[in-house]
């Protein structure tokens, strides 16, 4: 049997990973073995960013809907509360875009939250 070098694989292992790593200050964009660790942090961080950019738009949107609910005179906690006890299923992300863009139709929702309670 011939004798099997890795070399080709290597190579393309390491295109990868500098190809990933472009834009990268200094000798982590031009050598793999600076570039390997920090593609592997930069992946990491980005994994992790993904799952806090769904926290922080939640955070938005009640923070929104919190604003817009006291200017009805009810709390963010009550009117949730409310809308449940109502059984109207409306979720946060368009309860803020309600709040935002029909203020009117947020007012009837706030109306029938406090006579829920």
């Amino acid at each position: 049997m011939a004798r099997v070098k890795k070399g080709v694989n290597a190579h393309k292992r390491h295109k990868k990973v500098l190809k990933m790593a472009k834009g990268y200050y200094g000798a982590k964009s031009k050598t793999f073995r600076a570039a390997k660790p920090a593609t592997m942090r930069a992946l990491r961080s980005a994994y992790v960013g993904r799952k806090n950019k769904k926290r922080d738009y939640r955070k938005l949107w009640i923070a929104r809907i919190n604003a817009a609910a006291r200017m009805n005179d009810i709390s963010y906690s009550r009117l949730i509360d409310g809308l449940k006890k109502s059984s109207i299923d409306i979720n946060r992300k368009m309860l803020s875009e309600l709040a935002i863009h029909d203020p009117a139709a947020f007012a009837q929702l706030c109306e029938t939250a406090k006579k829920a309670l």
